[in-house]
């Protein structure tokens, strides 16, 4: 995909915010948010929800489980390709609707009111969900370094109470405004690319022993309980998935972003691009300076990625490298937070959610959608109280998250190929790549959807049930209820299609 004319992208035609507020009033909404975020600060927000330090590590232990380094390694290879196609096809499709509502705007222009209702609440279970996925992976590294400072053993009460602070943390945080946003998002991109080196160096260079190719490459573990191996892998392909999603943070941040219709879409596919490859860096180096195996696996800290360190750098640089990661994973949650916060502020603005105008409301003085904020952090919290009884909650979370996302970005893509004639291109464009590309990512994004659904652990019991089907279903039983009774509330602008939007004829 790399190949496609080295990428060449024609300048945007209007260097201004003035611009920006124009194409915004062309799709039918005046300017509310305040523009103070540049490209690098949209790509930076977008790179901080992917997370490599978040995603990559929180689902390593279930990583090591659920087919061992031979999954990870080949499932990371395998899979980094197909999410940038979904990535690239929906920046397409942003830059053409750099709205705050991101993928339930595109389905309204594109499929229609029905399309775009059950996207948009497809969007959110996923951001939700990543939120509770993400802040209580937080939890559980936070515990971690407790244990190796403190000799410190959490319960699942007590994760569940770390949790809650560390949700109400960010969602305090994100109350500041888009200033402090774009601070903390440029420094996310910098402390997650020079934590990873520093990890990355340290694992490479300390260990006086380290793991062989053929058992980086080729291990396989299964400790689901499934006897069928190639379920196994599948079920493996989990950590991937989950690791790279997030990246339509670019999309609802586009409101805030300067000349957005290109600034997004880059953000969007720079994003995935610079995490699959070091991503890939760390999870090798990690596999590499494993010392015991077993040891690994059950570690008391119960985090792989603690023991690993532990073993191969001693106590006092696992600490310290601990606190690199938790802070990476702290800025991660608190931009995931703020994505949700956006998404549910432009789904009400458009009165699709119950109380719309309580969730809708703007601070005067920061411009910042408070009560979605807090609302956000309050079904997360929801999402991840399963935790005092399931032993599988966290992968469930993390599953509820992947569906939510991957469903949502696909049906877009899967609208723009179904329906030519009600699209016109944005600025950054695929050229003659985009149909390719589209049909390759909405077929993975169906596979995915249905996969994450399935069982993950053998037997199925109270305690390793995958709920991700009722979480998915309970969402769909509540959008459907209010489509029929807050329906006549709902109302998405047509954008219009200004001749000068028809000219872009860049490609990306």
């Amino acid at each position: 995909m790399t190949s496609v004319r080295a990428w060449r992208q024609r300048p945007h035609p209007v260097d201004d915010d003035g611009e920006d507020a124009r194409i915004l009033q062309s799709l039918g909404y005046t300017q509310q948010l305040h523009r103070r975020m540049g490209a690098f600060g949209n790509f930076s927000a977008s790179l901080s929800v992917i997370s490599i330090m978040s995603g990559t590590l929180l689902l390593f232990g279930y990583g090591l489980n659920t087919g061992g380094p031979a999954v990870i390694m080949w499932g990371w290879l395998a899979v980094g390709p197909l999410v940038l196609c979904l990535a690239a096809a929906l920046a397409e499709i942003t830059s053409r609707y750099p709205t705050s509502g991101g993928l339930y705007y595109m389905a309204r222009q594109l499929g229609g009111e029905r399309w775009s209702w059950y996207t948009g609440w497809l969007n959110l279970l996923g951001l939700l969900g990543g939120i509770a996925a993400q802040d209580y992976g937080i939890a559980t590294f936070t515990a971690a370094w407790m244990n190796l400072q403190f000799d410190y053993t959490p319960t699942p009460g007590s994760l569940l109470a770390l949790y809650a602070v560390i949700l109400a943390l960010h969602a305090v945080l994100n109350l500041f405004g888009t200033r402090l946003m774009n601070i903390l998002t440029s420094v996310s991109a910098w402390w997650h690319l020079a934590g990873a080196v520093v990890i990355i160096g340290s694992l490479a260079l300390v260990p006086s022993d380290h793991q062989s190719a053929g058992f980086v490459f080729s291990e396989f573990t299964n400790n689901t309980g499934w006897s069928a191996p190639v379920y196994v892998v599948l079920l493996g392909m989990l950590l991937p998935v989950f690791a790279l999603a997030g990246y339509d943070t670019s999309a609802h941040l586009s409101e805030e972003t300067n000349h957005a219709s290109v600034a997004a879409a880059r953000g969007i596919f720079r994003s995935v691009t610079v995490s699959w490859i070091a991503g890939g860096v760390l999870l090798v180096t990690l596999l590499f300076a494993i010392q015991d195996y077993a040891a690994t696996l059950n570690s008391p800290t119960d985090v792989p990625v603690a023991q690993i360190l532990l073993d191969a750098l001693g106590m006092a640089a696992a600490k310290a490298l601990l606190l690199v990661i938790i802070v990476a994973q702290f800025l991660c949650g608190y931009t995931v937070t703020a994505s949700a916060s956006r998404m549910i502020y432009a789904f009400a603005r458009d009165g699709a959610l119950p109380g719309s105008a309580r969730w809708k409301k703007v601070s005067r003085r920061t411009a910042i959608p408070a009560n979605a904020v807090w609302l956000a952090v309050v079904v997360a919290f929801v999402l991840a109280l399963p935790s005092l009884y399931s032993s599988t909650a966290f992968s469930a979370v993390t599953a509820i998250s992947v569906v939510g996302f991957t469903s949502a970005y696909a049906i877009p893509v899967l609208l723009r190929l179904l329906h030519r004639d009600r699209f016109s291109p944005g600025p950054w464009h695929l050229g003659r790549w985009s149909r390719p590309i589209g049909w390759v990512a909405v077929v993975w994004a169906g596979a995915v959807t249905v996969l994450f659904l399935l069982p993950q652990s053998s037997p199925i019991t109270a305690t390793t049930f995958n709920y991700t089907p009722v979480a998915v279903v309970v969402a769909f039983l509540i959008a459907a209820l209010w489509r029929r009774f807050g329906r006549s509330a709902y109302h998405v602008p047509r954008s219009s299609s200004p001749a000068e939007d028809k000219q872009f004829e860049g490609i990306i």
